[in-house]
């Protein structure tokens, strides 16, 4: 069985010359100079980013020591579920004071974010117990959970959340 060249259709004609130049452009590659170096690497290259962010250190907060992380004057943003705290300023959109979410800034969101709610009476004040959640009905506790699992996913974790006296 004999294979033949078959011209005859423009497909193959067009797949023939591709695989040809294709070919020839990895066999003899250009050696060619460019005539101007780019802008952007005129004083070198480096991977380095402009400027590095901060070192985040994983801490233990109170909801008086969380407070202050609310974004307010462009600072830090904190929040807490289920006493995990995380850094979510890179959404200032969302959580940061004029953010749809911003009432979680700085505090423990576990029930408003279980509950799918942005209401301030959802908030425990800060000088309060933490809240122990244990009226959460099972729905809800999955609802958290699966908060948990997108800030995770998404926001770094930057401490835990403990009672006042706890710290």
């Amino acid at each position: 069985m004999a294979y033949t060249l078959d011209f005859g259709t423009p497909v193959n004609t067009a797949l023939l010359i591709y695989i040809l130049y294709s070919v020839q452009k990895i066999v003899f590659p250009s050696s060619s100079i460019p005539k101007t170096v780019p802008s952007e690497f005129k004083h070198g290259y480096s991977w380095m980013p402009k400027e590095h962010p901060p070192t985040v250190l994983f801490k233990t907060y109170t909801p008086k020591t969380l407070e202050p992380f609310s974004g307010k004057d462009g600072g830090r943003i904190l929040l807490a579920i289920n006493s995990i705290v995380f850094d979510v300023t890179a959404g200032r959109n969302f959580y940061g004071p004029d953010g749809m979410y911003g009432n979680f800034a700085g505090r423990d969101a576990s029930r408003g974010m279980a509950k799918q709610s942005f209401d301030l009476d959802m908030l425990t004040a800060v000088d309060q117990p933490l809240d122990k959640l244990q009226d959460l009905r099972p729905d809800e506790i999955e609802n958290m959970k699966g908060w948990i699992d997108h800030f995770s996913n998404k926001y770094i974790i930057c401490g835990k959340l403990v009672e006042n006296d706890a710290a």
